[in-house]
C-alpha cells in the first residue's frame, strides 16, 4: 500500500520548474528546427516522447525508497562502465566520435548516464566512509579510482564535454563531504601534468583547435572557430527584446551549427533578447537552488548527498553550456538540460530530478 504522505508531500514546486523548461525547450526546438528538411518526425515532437517518457521514469523512480539506490549503486556503475567499454568496441561512429550504441529501436549514449552513475556510486562511498577533519589524500583514492575509470574510456570516445562534468560532479560532492587543504593543494599540483599529458597524448586535433579558439576565436573565422562566432553573433543580435519567434535571421538560414542541440540557447537568444534569456536563466536557477535546498531539507547523510550530485549535474551543465555559447568557456558539446534536443540527455536529467522527488517526498521519514 502507498504511504498517503509520500502523495501529499509530492513536490508540485520542482515538477513545475522542470516541465516550465522542457516547453520552453520544445517551442525553441521547433524553431530552430524549422528550416530543416526532416525525414521522419520532426525533432520537436521526439522531443515531446522524450519528455513524457522522462516524467513516467520521474514517477518510477519516486515509487521505490531512494535509500534502495545505494544498495544497486556499484552494480549500476559496474553496467555503464560495460557499456562504456561496448561503446568503444560496437559503438555508433557520428561525425569523428563513437560515443553511441544502437539497441534497434534507439539509441543511447552511455557517457551521459554516467552522470548519474557516478552520482549513485560517490553517495554510496561516501555515506559509508565518514573522517573527521576533512578528508585527506589517502581518503580520496578509491574514490579517485570510482572516478578514473568511466573518465578514461569517455576521453577515448573521444567526449571531452562530458569526461569534464562527470569530474566536476564528483569534485562537487566531495567537496560538500569536505576535502583538507593539503588535499586540495594535492590536486591541484596534479592537474598541471594531467593537463600536459592530456595536451600531448589525448586529445583530438579538434579538440586542440576548440581550446585554441576560445584564446582566439579570430583565428579561423571559417574553420574551428566558425561555431563560437556565429553563435556571438546570434546572442548579441537579439538585443533586449528579441527578433521575434520564428524571426531569428542566424537560426533561419542556417548560420548556427547545431542549433537545436549544444548551441539551443543561441536560437533562444536571439529571439527572446536578453529579457527572455534572463527569464529560462532564473528558472534554472531555481531549479538548483530548489535542489540544493532539498539537500538542505533532508534528514539523512545519503539523501544529502544524492541531491548535492543531482544539483551538481544541472548547475554545471547550465553554466558550461551557456558559458560556451557566449564565448566564455571553449566548445565542448555539452547540451542545455531539458532545453537541448536529446533523447539520453532528456533522459539522464529526468532520472536526476526523479531522485531529488523522491528525497523531497520522504523527508518525513526520517
Amino acid at each position: 500500500m502507498i504511504d498517503r504522505r509520500l502523495v501529499t508531500n509530492y513536490d508540485w514546486t520542482l515538477l513545475g520548474i522542470v516541465v516550465a523548461i522542457c516547453l520552453l525547450g520544445i517551442m525553441n526546438i521547433y524553431s530552430a528546427s524549422a528550416p530543416y528538411k526532416l525525414v521522419g518526425a520532426p525533432y520537436y515532437l521526439k522531443q515531446i516522447n522524450w519528455m513524457a517518457a522522462g516524467l513516467l521514469i520521474t514517477l518510477l523512480i519516486c515509487s521505490v525508497d531512494y535509500h534502495l539506490l545505494e544498495d544497486v549503486a556499484y552494480w549500476f556503475y559496474g553496467f555503464l562502465v560495460l557499456l562504456l567499454l561496448a561503446v568503444l568496441l560496437v559503438g555508433k561512429r557520428t561525425l569523428g566520435a563513437t560515443r553511441w550504441l544502437d539497441l534497434g529501436f534507439f539509441t543511447i549514449q552511455p557517457s551521459e548516464l554516467m552522470k548519474i552513475g557516478i552520482i549513485l556510486a560517490f553517495a554510496r562511498f561516501f555515506n559509508n566512509y565518514q573522517v573527521v577533519g576533512g578528508l585527506a589524500i589517502k581518503d580520496m583514492l578509491y574514490p579517485s579510482l570510482l572516478l578514473g575509470v568511466p573518465i578514461l574510456l569517455i576521453m577515448k570516445q573521444p567526449d571531452l564535454g562530458t569526461a569534464v562534468l562527470v569530474i566536476l560532479i564528483a569534485l562537487s560532492m566531495a567537496l560538500f563531504v569536505g576535502l583538507r587543504w593539503s588535499t586540495v593543494f594535492s590536486f591541484v599540483l596534479v592537474t598541471v601534468p594531467v593537463a600536459w599529458i592530456g595536451w600531448t597524448s589525448i586529445l583530438k586535433q579538434y579538440q586542440k583547435n576548440r581550446l585554441l579558439d576560445f584564446i582566439n576565436p579570430e583565428r579561423s573565422r571559417l574553420g574551428s572557430g566558425y561555431h563560437i562566432i556565429q553563435s556571438k553573433i546570434a546572442v548579441g543580435s537579439g538585443g533586449f527584446w528579441g527578433k521575434g519567434y520564428v524571426k531569428g535571421t542566424q537560426a533561419q538560414l542556417r548560420f548556427l551549427p547545431e542549433q537545436h542541440t549544444d548551441f539551443a540557447f543561441s536560437v533562444y537568444a536571439e529571439e527572446w533578447g536578453f529579457l527572455g534569456s534572463l527569464v529560462l536563466i532564473a528558472l534554472y536557477l531555481s531549479l538548483i537552488i530548489w535542489g540544493l535546498t532539498i539537500a538542505r531539507r533532508c534528514n539523512d547523510r545519503l539523501g544529502a548527498l544524492l541531491a548535492v550530485g543531482v544539483a551538481a549535474m544541472l548547475f554545471w551543465h547550465t553554466v558550461i553550456n551557456i558559458g560556451m555559447v557566449i564565448g566564455l568557456f571553449p566548445v565542448v558539446g555539452v547540451p542545455l538540460p531539458f532545453f537541448s534536443y536529446g533523447g539520453t540527455s532528456m533522459i539522464t536529467s529526468m532520472v536526476g530530478v526523479g531522485i531529488l522527488q523522491n528525497i523531497s517526498m520522504r523527508k518525513f521519514m526520517f
